[in-house]
């Protein structure tokens, strides 16, 4: 009776209707929640600067060791992002990256963000290791290919807290300027220069 019940399972599951999913299949795309991680992006500030200032924090944080960074030195004909550093030498080795996310925590700038793109398989284990080139986001309308001056404002403090359109400070972000260039510290300046 063993084996005929075996051939009996058998039979009853051959006609029964697949439920296995259509993926690769074109138009079957695999769709990822908002917040998926998935290969890893080296963002850009709206002139096309890098968001990378070559801190290697993300290094640091990497449980596998799978980042490496080397930063280098920005001049003012060659620049490469608002700092004074930049990321000269950035790479992934995503046979070693297990997609956790503590690089993205540790970033200072939102240089580095994860987007929902899933498909890292590849033929050689050469081609799995991202360079700087392949993980830097797209340029945009507007934007401008580095090296090139700082076209959002004359300082580094300008990208990280903004212009304000009318030239007046943004009261919403003077807790984030130094107290000595704050709104508060050159009013109370002001009063105490008229006593």
């Amino acid at each position: 009776m063993g084996a005929w019940s075996g051939f009996r399972i058998t039979f009853q599951t051959m006609f029964r209707p697949t439920f296995t999913q259509g993926y690769p299949q074109k138009g079957q795309e695999k769709l990822t929640a908002p917040r998926f991680h998935g290969r890893h992006q080296l963002n850009r500030w709206p002139d096309g600067l890098e968001k990378c200032v070559g801190c290697e924090l993300c290094a640091w944080a990497c449980p596998a060791d799978a980042i490496y960074v080397e930063g280098g030195d920005n001049t003012e004909e060659q620049r490469y992002s608002p700092g004074e550093r930049y990321g000269r030498v950035y790479q992934i080795n995503y046979l070693r990256c297990i997609l956790c996310g503590l690089c993205i925590e540790a970033c200072p700038t939102r240089a580095l963000t994860m987007t929902n793109e899933f498909k890292l398989a590849d033929r050689t284990r050469a081609d799995l290791i991202y360079e700087k080139q392949d993980l830097l986001a797209p340029l945009e309308p507007g934007m401008e290919v580095p090296p090139h001056p700082r076209r959002l404002g004359e300082h580094e403090k300008d990208y990280f807290l903004g212009l304000p359109e009318d030239g007046k400070p943004d009261l919403r972000t003077a807790h984030l300027r130094p107290a000595a260039e704050g709104p508060i510290a050159k009013r109370a300046a002001a009063e105490g220069g008229e006593n």
